[in-house]
């Protein structure tokens, strides 16, 4: 074929060919992005889903994803709402601006009570977050990495940041949080809190009056419940949040240092009450799946092992829709 009709023929199949031949740079980025459009194109698995506990940039740890490209391919999927987390900073803030940016977007933020606003839970900052514009404070968390019982799991040196007094009662700091979350009707989550002093939590938060309290990632590492402690936490008005993560750490991966839970494991977490649990990913670290995958690996899988349409329509789109607020 000559030069000429390899041009006609380029033309004639949409012309991406010739641009690449006449100006590679501009089509192959034209090209990247259409990939990168396209790779979350939704064919139904994802649609209505909502991940309320994943990781994104900016942030203080390397991320796979940024908030705004992943809501985008979010959307695309079919996904219905997302609440970003960070450790370190605000993204309730960022996600009022990702709304003006796609429209019609659920996106929604939450805080973190870690160190960063001070070496114990800071009750002025979480009432800051409730009252930024928007309202897309979905979410206050107690202390996750700079939680007390993280480091001394960790073996460290330095005190965490406590939620429980030296006679094991939650401190007054800590009440004040949760009536914040009452008022504004929104989540307290226990963090990285341990699975008892989470029973005290969700009692106390439950006392107060916080209708939407999660126990955060109850299968996970350090903060695995028993089935028992999990029905304790129900009985007393909590969500249990379960999180695909430990499905894809371990041996073999960028994450060795956790041992992998199986989807029957897993399995056998979100069986024991369904319509008081939810789950979400978890993701975003930069050694990780991306977060659409992760989830989209996580519904295969539950359905592999025969959990129930109806129960993974509860764990990954009512409950969560109805914590963050977006069904009443």
């Amino acid at each position: 074929m000559n030069r000429r009709d390899f041009i006609k023929t380029s033309v004639v199949a949409g012309g991406a060919l010739l641009a690449s031949t006449v100006v590679p740079s501009q089509a192959m980025n034209l090209l990247q992005e259409q990939k990168n459009d396209n790779k979350f194109a939704n064919d139904g698995l994802l649609q209505g889903v909502c991940d309320i506990h994943l990781h994104a940039m900016p942030d203080s740890r390397e991320r796979s994803v940024d908030e705004y490209g992943f809501m985008k391919d979010a959307m695309a999927a079919g996904y219905r709402a997302v609440m970003f987390k960070s450790n370190d900073f605000s993204c309730h803030d960022r996600a009022y601006l990702i709304r003006q940016a796609l429209p019609g977007a659920e996106c929604f933020g939450s805080f973190c009570m870690n160190r960063v606003h001070g070496d114990k839970v800071n009750v002025f900052a979480a009432q800051k977050a409730v009252e930024t514009s928007g309202g897309l404070c979905r979410c206050i968390w107690m202390p996750t990495l700079d939680a007390a019982y993280q480091y001394q799991s960790e073996g460290r040196k330095e005190m965490g940041i406590p939620v429980l007094d030296e006679h094991g009662q939650v401190l007054p700091e800590v009440v004040k949080v949760m009536e914040i979350c009452a008022e504004a009707d929104i989540i307290l989550a226990t963090g990285h809190a341990s699975p008892e002093e989470s029973i005290m939590l969700v009692r106390k938060a439950h006392e107060v009056g916080v209708k939407r309290i999660v126990v955060t990632h109850a299968n996970s590492s350090i903060w695995t419940m028993t089935p028992d402690q999990i029905r304790r936490c129900i009985d007393l008005g909590a969500y249990i949040e379960y999180c695909y993560l430990p499905c894809l750490w371990g041996e073999g991966t960028k994450m060795p240092q956790y041992q992998r839970q199986s989807i029957e494991e897993f399995a056998a977490f979100v069986r024991i009450d369904p319509a008081r649990s939810f789950i979400s990913t978890d993701l975003g670290q930069a050694v990780m799946p991306h977060p659409i995958d992760g989830m989209r690996d996580c519904i295969v899988k539950l359905q592999s092992v025969g959990v129930s349409q109806s129960d993974i329509d509860l764990l990954v789109r009512r409950n969560p829709a109805w914590l963050i607020g977006v069904d009443n």
